[in-house]
């Protein structure tokens, strides 16, 4: 990761640990997958996004969730180090494992800079 990259990474897992103390849970979750976006292509920050979805859902007893990430654990470092991780894929249960989505405006300059 470049500096800048793990900056603005660190950044986004920093601001879903703060929503999750005020009690936001649904913004800690939108700043994960925020930082998820941004650790597709780096194997280490990529499983731990993916470690931090988990807690998230262990803390908020969403089996589903859950569930959903235990196959992400497995396959987020080697799909970074494969290059097949999907583009702005949020991480969450809620997509598809390898399905690329489009990447917000912000995040897009920074993977771009």
């Amino acid at each position: 990761m470049t500096p800048t990259l793990r900056t603005h990474f660190d950044l986004e897992l920093r601001r879903a640990a703060e929503a999750h103390a005020r009690g936001a849970h649904h913004d800690a979750w939108r700043f994960l997958e925020r930082a998820h976006i941004l650790s597709q292509a780096h194997a280490w920050p990529h499983l731990r996004v993916h470690g931090a979805m988990f807690r998230w859902a262990v803390r908020h007893g969403d089996w589903r969730e859950l569930l959903g990430q235990l196959p992400r654990l497995l396959l987020a470092a080697p799909g970074s180090w494969s290059g097949r991780a999907p583009l702005g894929n949020t991480g969450g249960a809620d997509v598809g494992i390898f399905t690329p989505m489009a990447i917000p405006e912000d995040l897009r300059a920074i993977l771009d800079a």
